[in-house]
């Protein structure tokens, strides 16, 4: 069973190894090489997140197999700053379950944005699948937003 819950800092080494290993696999599906975004790979990094912003633990039963950043802007805006899941748990539903707890979870967003490579192929369909649109292209980037109401 899936479920969420709010990381803590005694989260951050077990969140940082998984974020490792989830944005490195990203070499399988058209990444130039193993790397991620900024901090992907930094225990203290995910330390400041964790302190910083809501950062949510994916777990399956007690196990920690991914994580969930979001960066609250104003005027109901939200950006979902980061998700990644264990490999192994990948192409399960599992991001969609995390996308859809995040939406619930912050009942006041009017527009949820996000960004993702214009390589990655395989997150931009699915980003597009749960009804975020492309917003612009920008540097390799992709930027997508999703109004609140709209399908998908």
């Amino acid at each position: 069973m899936i479920r969420f819950e709010k990381a803590t800092p005694e989260d951050a080494v077990v969140l940082t190894e998984i974020s490792k290993r989830a944005f490195d696999n990203d070499v399988n599906y058209g990444a130039p090489g193993p790397g991620g975004p900024w901090g992907y790979d930094s225990v203290e990094n995910q330390i400041q997140m964790i302190n910083g912003t809501p950062y949510y633990k994916i777990l399956f039963g007690d196990a920690i197999i991914g994580g969930i950043v979001v960066i609250v802007q104003k005027d109901g805006k939200y950006n979902l700053m980061r998700m990644f899941i264990e490999p192994d748990y990948q192409n399960q539903g599992i991001g969609a379950q995390a996308v859809e707890f995040i939406f619930r979870e912050f009942p006041d967003a009017n527009v949820w944005t996000l960004d993702t490579p214009a390589w990655n192929l395989r997150t931009r369909h699915f980003y597009e699948k749960l009804g975020f649109q492309i917003d612009k292209i920008e540097n390799n980037d992709v930027f997508y937003e999703k109004k609140v109401g709209e399908s998908g």
